[in-house]
């Protein structure tokens, strides 16, 4: 009979192995990234949760304008004069969308439409708008006019109403303050009111 030599099994480690294994563990380049990247993310998400919470600069009150204008008029308020008022025409209507100036306003992700008709920009879903004098979208199909009416009813809901976007050589008409400013939605046309 052949005496074989005796090989150690993995199982009888000494307990020094186990503490090296562990050291391994803890010192181990990816090991402490991955800690690292942890520790990060769970101070990120304390300090959302428990910090200062980011004040924007609440944009002051400012008195309303009831007044329709012509495309000319409405460029002057693209939230970059001092008030930083900014107003947007929708099919013929102009609403005041300062308290959504960080949307419209300078820098804003819909910039473009701070000043100006956007009526076809949101049909198309392009956020570019005219500098026609006036665009009287007689050239959008039906869905798209669809789709404007359904942005004005969200600007009528969310925003005041300034008045109309006069088209060249129309009047303006004359608002007084206890007017109410219904207008005439079933066609998305300008209303036929005239002071008396």
């Amino acid at each position: 009979m052949s005496a074989t030599p005796e090989t150690k099994s993995a199982d009888t480690e000494t307990p020094t192995s186990s503490s090296s294994i562990i050291n391994e563990i803890i010192y181990s380049p990816v090991n402490l990234v991955l800690t690292l990247i942890i520790s990060v993310l769970v101070y990120k998400i304390l300090r959302s949760r428990f910090g200062k919470p980011s004040v924007e600069a609440p944009t002051p009150e400012l008195p309303k304008i009831r007044k329709d204008m012509t495309v000319a008029e409405l460029r002057q308020y693209d939230g970059t004069q001092p008030d930083g008022r900014v107003l947007v025409a929708v099919n013929g209507w102009i609403f005041d969308v300062t308290r959504g100036r960080r949307f419209y306003g300078p820098d804003g992700p819909y910039a473009a439409f701070g000043g100006k008709d956007a009526s076809r920009g949101l049909a198309t879903f392009s956020v570019t708008s005219t500098d026609k004098e006036y665009d009287d979208l007689s050239d959008l199909n039906s869905m798209e006019m669809e789709s404007v009416k359904e942005w004005e009813a969200q600007f009528r809901e969310k925003y005041d109403l300034v008045g109309r976007l006069l088209r060249p050589g129309e009047e303006p008409m004359n608002y007084s303050d206890e007017e109410p400013e219904e207008t005439d939605n079933s066609t998305g046309s300008h209303g036929d009111k005239k002071e008396q």
